[in-house]
């Protein structure tokens, strides 16, 4: 029984950090997945937006001539709501205005049902709106706007900012940004890692541009923080338990030392307890989180980096054992002669 508790121990601990490494990568993913569909290694902004795509820019004098390898983007929160239905149905969402001549529009949009937008009353939504009623051929409206836009397509990977994506024209993005012609764009997306920039605009790497997105980086350290408090738990569980359980066969391995046992050999059986139990319970651990990956519903942001997830799990296996070394001391300090008492 005080074996199993150990095991049980090490598996919730383990079972957790395998969770929350998994909702970690899961909001990470929701934040950039569209990012990285679009094959960004670049992207353009006017200098004075903090790296904020959201708070750029750009008037139609400042873009370059652009290449095949650029494409215009324009972007920005709205609150959709379904036509004719009885009760409210309203989505806050991230607008995102392409033009369809360019590469996101034309190559990069992972569409799953229907089509691509190719007039400017359409829109192409994220696949996980689905689950709140939209269907192909919905008709929407954003915010108080009257005019009305039609979903003719549904895309996967259409999530930035944690928040759903609908895809539609350019021209939307300056009417519901309210901007008209005085701008052409938020910022520019390219699939180069040095697109060519003018006078008002600054290029960024995609990983500097990530790091700037809001809550990313203070999100990560939070999971990372955890995980790690984690870990270092872990490892006190399994060096109290096994410190414990020393203690109480204390007058056994005097007993053995007396006979003859060498001390070594005691602290292999310690050490091979320890590497047993930590095996067996983070074992225990991955198998619970594949059935949860498997159950849990869409609406959940995980996503699990095997690799990674079995690289964490070899290490709480070691630490482990280094947590054994502790009852070692206790093991190697008997003194043979303590048995005569």
């Amino acid at each position: 029984m005080r074996y199993g508790l150990i095991v049980t121990m090490v598996v919730l601990t383990s079972y957790l950090m395998f969770l929350l490494m998994g909702m970690m990568f899961g909001l990470a993913s929701e934040n950039t997945v569209a990012i990285e569909s679009w094959g960004t290694k670049a992207v353009v902004l006017n200098k004075n937006a903090n790296v904020s795509l959201s708070q750029s820019l750009i008037a139609p004098s400042q873009p370059p001539k652009l290449t095949k390898h650029e494409a215009e983007l324009g972007l920005v929160p709205v609150v959709m709501e379904m036509v004719g239905q009885k009760e409210s149905h309203k989505t806050s969402l991230q607008f995102v205005g392409l033009k369809e001549d360019q590469f996101i529009a034309k190559d990069k949009l992972a569409i799953t049902s229907g089509h691509r937008v190719q007039r400017s009353n359409q829109l192409v939504l994220d696949e996980s709106l689905k689950d709140k009623g939209y269907r192909l051929g919905s008709k929407v409206k954003f915010g108080n706007s009257a005019t009305e836009y039609t979903v003719v397509g549904f895309a996967k990977d259409a999530k930035l900012n944690i928040s759903s994506i609908a895809y539609g024209d350019l021209s939307v993005w300056q009417s519901l940004r309210g901007v008209g012609n005085q701008f052409v764009a938020s910022g520019i997306i390219s699939d180069q890692a040095k697109p060519a920039v003018t006078a008002g605009l600054a290029s960024y790497s995609v990983n500097t541009f990530i790091e700037k997105l809001p809550g990313y980086s203070a999100q990560n350290t939070v999971f990372e923080f955890m995980i790690g408090f984690l870990m270092v738990i872990s490892v006190i569980i399994i060096a109290v338990f096994l410190y414990i359980l020393t203690i109480q066969k204390l007058a056994n391995y005097v007993v053995l030392r007396a006979q003859g046992i060498p001390a070594q050999r005691l602290i292999n059986a310690t050490l091979g307890q320890a590497l047993i139990l930590m095996v067996v319970g983070v074992i225990i651990a991955l198998l619970l989180t594949v059935v949860t990956g498997a159950v849990l519903p869409t609406a959940v942001p995980m996503l699990f980096n095997w690799p990674l997830t079995i690289g964490v799990a070899v290490a709480l296996v070691v630490m482990g054992v280094i947590g054994a070394l502790l009852p070692v001391r206790v093991i190697k300090k008997i003194d043979p002669l303590d048995a005569l008492n």
